[in-house]
């Protein structure tokens, strides 16, 4: 196993995209923190964050070894890069890491539990979709929805145990257009998730139905996105000039679902611009608090 593997292996694109979100949670949730608590609260924050949403995709692909042999095989393990050993020697050390880095983050700055109980969900809850979530496949869509979103939750928490309401729209916002990837996604992997035994919706109740739930999520997700301006944002200015992206974008996605008929590769368009939307909703929330 090389570094760069180590590296690989934990999606540090999707980890850090995911770490942008308790950035935005600290931001947000800035008045009156001293300069040096902070910076603490930023680096801490992101190495938390990071690390166990990186022992959640080590341990998911672990245990989707052979989903991934028909799905992803170019994944490291897939593709013999990293064993099987390695890979659970990967997952508790990532864990390890990013539990320590809150402990210690709470230790400096008196934060008290919420942020370590946050932390341990949340990596619990890495091990649970990956053994169980997985293969239940709405609930399992679920839980990888709440992971990437907690890290709002956790940055406000990081600053102050009131969280403000925009957060939670924000959360919600991150939540659903998640959710409604994910349901697309199990459009796009139907025939591997079928050989596995994986119950997504679009197995259990079929591609069409599937489509109306993305696009209902989808839906949701611009309410709660929309919602969040008439709330008491330190930057409504910047955050209505930048929601604009992200509302084309996702509105784009509705059309495109809404077509009668859609192939493996229509699905992998679809799923591509709901990602983007996410990242463009993630700008406009960054924006919010300059």
């Amino acid at each position: 196993m090389k570094f760069k593997e180590a590296i690989e292996i934990l999606r540090p694109i999707n980890c850090l995209m995911g770490a942008l979100t308790v950035i935005i949670g600290l931001l947000n949730t800035r008045t009156g923190i001293l300069p040096d608590k902070f910076i603490i609260n930023i680096l801490l924050g992101i190495i938390a964050y990071v690390f166990i949403a990186g022992s959640g995709m080590v341990i998911n692909d672990i245990y989707d070894i052979e989903i991934d042999l028909i799905n992803r095989p170019k994944r490291p393990i897939p593709r013999g890069s990293i064993t099987l050993l390695q890979a659970k020697f990967l997952f508790s050390l990532y864990l390890v890491i990013g539990l320590v880095a809150s402990i210690f983050n709470s230790v400096i700055n008196l934060l008290g539990f919420f942020n370590i109980i946050i932390a341990a969900v949340f990596g619990l809850m890495g091990w649970i979709y990956a053994k169980w979530g997985k293969k239940s496949g709405f609930l399992g869509n679920i839980i990888v929805s709440i992971s990437f979103s907690i890290g709002l939750i956790y940055g406000a928490v990081l600053n102050s145990s009131i969280i403000p309401i925009y957060i939670y729209y924000f959360f919600f916002t991150a939540f659903f257009l998640l959710l409604s990837r994910e349901v697309i996604k199990g459009c796009e992997d139907i025939e591997g998730d079928e050989l596995q035994g994986v119950k997504t919706l679009a197995i259990k109740i079929g591609i069409k139905k599937s489509k109306f739930f993305s696009m209902l999520f989808a839906i949701i997700a611009i309410i709660f996105f929309i919602l969040s301006y008439f709330t008491n944002l330190i930057n409504p200015l910047y955050f209505l000039i930048t929601m604009i992206f992200g509302l084309i974008d996702v509105t784009y996605v509705i059309i495109l679902i809404i077509k009668k008929s859609q192939n493996k590769k229509d699905f992998k368009q679809i799923s591509l611009f709901l990602k983007i939307g996410s990242f463009l909703g993630l700008i406009a929330f960054l924006f919010a608090s300059i």
